[in-house]
């Protein structure tokens, strides 16, 4: 009876070791495939409307890499990020990108850009056609001291219209009080990017665009085309030279993401909503005038640098103090 019972209690205790194994094991591949994912993170606004299709495939199964991916706020947001390197892709606002280049010795590299020039002068009213329909007028904006300033500028002096005094330009604190400007003062002109100039529209149906910033960012003299970029793609350094395989995979994805939004963009307009990026009705409008591009290699490096350089010139700060070095671009 006593060897009976001891050969049923080791018999039990064996058991015991055995399920504990099992689950330790089961726990250690869990972790093994949470660690084996990719950390891609996007800024709310048209850096994360280019990733709605990714994001979808992901949730599906169907990308060929794993991704933990997240919705980022705010520009604050994403600079506390990058400085802590709490990310392996993220989206960026292009200027930033040099920044915190600079801030990080390095750490961070540039594999795409993500969207192009994204503003636009608006009105109640079509009376003004061009930029020299500007002169004598005020333009309501917001953002001063931001990159959309140095467009703004930069466009008008291209025009031989100088900012101040031929132009007067009355900075607002958030794109709501322009907005607000423009649905109380039947006269009003406004620069505003995309959503928010969406976001307008869709409360204030009257609401024109007058004027595409993008397009006369390319018509300045001795402008490279399609060089005014609102947003670009950034990739840790210490993954990009890790993983090279698993960067190009991502790239070729979120290309796809990209190519969708044109492709079916009613479809991706739901995404958007889903998401919580901007609402359904309002991407419907936004999509379309968000330039949202795909644009790598020397390419990308090329519209990159000018772009930079022009910021540079308007004011070292707004890319950090210096221009990056070629190590910024990543060159497959």
């Amino acid at each position: 009876m006593k060897k009976r019972l001891l050969v049923i209690l080791i018999s039990i205790l064996m058991l015991i070791i055995l399920i504990g194994c099992g689950n330790k094991k089961e726990n250690e591949v869990k972790e093994k495939a949470e660690q084996g994912k990719i950390k891609v993170k996007a800024l709310k606004g048209p850096p994360a409307v280019s990733m709605v299709k990714l994001f979808a495939d992901n949730e599906a199964g169907k990308t060929s890499n794993k991704y933990e991916t997240s919705i980022i706020n705010s520009v604050d947001e994403v600079v506390a990020i990058v400085a802590k390197k709490d990310y392996d892709i993220i989206t960026i606002p292009s200027n930033l990108a040099s920044v915190m280049y600079n801030k990080t010795n390095g750490d961070v590299k540039i594999a795409s850009i993500l969207a192009l020039g994204i503003n636009y002068i608006v009105g109640n009213n079509d009376t003004v056609k061009s930029i020299q329909d500007l002169k004598g007028k005020t333009i309501y904006t917001f953002g001063k001291g931001a990159t959309s300033e140095i467009v703004l500028n930069y466009v008008l002096k291209g025009n031989g219209l100088e900012p101040g005094k031929d132009v007067k330009i009355e900075f607002k604190s958030e794109a709501t009080e322009v907005a607000a400007v423009l649905a109380s003062e039947k006269d009003a002109i406004a620069m505003l990017p995309e959503p928010f100039l969406s976001s307008a529209q869709v409360k204030n149906p009257k609401l024109k665009v007058l004027i595409s910033m993008g397009d006369e960012w390319d018509k300045v003299k001795g402008t490279l085309p399609k060089s005014q970029i609102s947003g670009v793609v950034i990739v840790r350094k210490e993954f990009a030279e890790k993983n090279p395989e698993a960067v190009k995979n991502f790239l070729k994805e979120y290309q796809e993401s990209i190519q969708f939004l044109s492709a079916n963009p009613n479809e991706a307009a739901k995404l958007t909503g889903k998401y919580g990026i901007v609402p359904e009705p309002v991407a419907k409008r936004a999509i379309p005038r968000a330039n949202i591009t795909f644009i790598a290699g020397n390419e990308m490096k090329e519209k990159m640098t000018e772009y930079l350089k022009i910021l540079y010139k308007a004011n070292p700060k707004s890319v950090g103090g210096k221009l990056p070095k070629d190590d910024f671009y990543i060159i497959n």
